[in-house]
């Protein structure tokens, strides 16, 4: 009844447990993250892949399932670092509304975009999804929905359907669990990410279907992220004198603990990631699922 992931993340509380993570100093994610700064789940298509390789394959594998067309409005809702919103505008021709609650990664954002000639087809604002408006033919958030909080499902899936126009299609990238609902660590929850939670895929699936949505395809991604988090971890290492000088010997214990206890995590504890394809028409998209084969 009283488990830790009943926070409540409303407006204004959201971007305080945001800043707690993601507006600490940039230089932090530089020496650990892929040149993008993606901070998130990569793809490993291929044994030996680098993970710019593999950041690469997930941006391209994102692109693919929001099946996009030149023109387009694509919203990004939480989209860090600017990443998958420049290479969204730069390889489809469509244009993208990113939003976060990082002030930090907002500023980054729009340097990005305008350093690379992209500022008239990528904004980037600090705004809770939740206040967002208009329609968009497309709608992508990646890492995000862990912050949404337990008992804020309902409200995520009716305003994504809100916003998503009625040929619209959306994909959803999160960490999972296969088991039950269940919680999150007090220590995660204490010094990483205050109000973050995993969800489980019932209750994803559940929340999904009272908002009348169609769920159009699930992919589950297994022992991507335990890749993904293998490799921060050997950068982190590699670069742990330059933290340690940055922040203090207490932080890199900390986040080196935070980096492998959460790779044994997607290992052996039955974390994963799931990318779920969204429709408000059970017509949005085609048939088969060819067109992943034009990647």
């Amino acid at each position: 009844m009283f488990r830790n992931a009943r926070r409540k993340n409303r407006v204004g509380e959201a971007q305080a447990n945001v800043a707690h993570h993601y507006d600490l100093n940039g230089a932090l994610y530089e020496f650990f993250l892929d040149r993008d700064r993606q901070y998130s789940c990569a793809y490993f298509a291929h044994p030996g892949d680098s993970l710019e390789t593999a950041q690469e394959n997930k941006k391209r594998r994102i692109a693919a399932k929001l099946l996009l067309e030149p023109g387009m409005r694509v919203l990004d809702i939480g989209s860090g670092w600017g990443g998958l919103a420049l290479h969204l505008a730069k390889t489809a021709q469509v244009e993208v509304v990113g939003v976060t609650l990082s002030k930090e990664q907002l500023a980054d954002s729009q340097a990005r975009a305008k350093a690379a000639g992209l500022d008239g087809k990528v904004s980037f604002e600090l705004l809770d999804y939740r206040e967002q408006t208009g329609v968009f033919d497309r709608i992508v958030s990646v890492g995000m929905f862990e912050h949404v909080g337990m008992g804020r499902y309902d409200e995520f899936f009716e305003k994504l359907g809100e916003l998503l126009s009625p040929d619209g299609v959306a994909l959803l990238h999160s960490i999972g669990r296969k088991d039950p609902p269940g919680r999150t660590n007090a220590w995660i929850t204490k010094y990483i990410f205050p109000g973050g939670y995993a969800p489980s895929l019932s209750e994803t699936f559940a929340a999904a279907e009272r908002s009348g949505l169609w769920v159009t395809d699930v992919e589950i991604l297994r022992l991507h992220y335990a890749e993904t988090l293998k490799a921060w971890n050997a950068r982190f290492q590699a670069n742990r004198a330059r933290v340690a000088a940055l922040f203090d010997e207490r932080f890199c214990r900390m986040w080196e603990f935070y980096l492998q206890v959460s790779e044994v995590g997607f290992r052996r504890l039955g974390m994963m990631v799931f990318q779920m394809q969204l429709a408000r028409d059970v017509a949005a998209v085609p048939l088969t699922r060819d067109y992943l084969a034009r990647l």
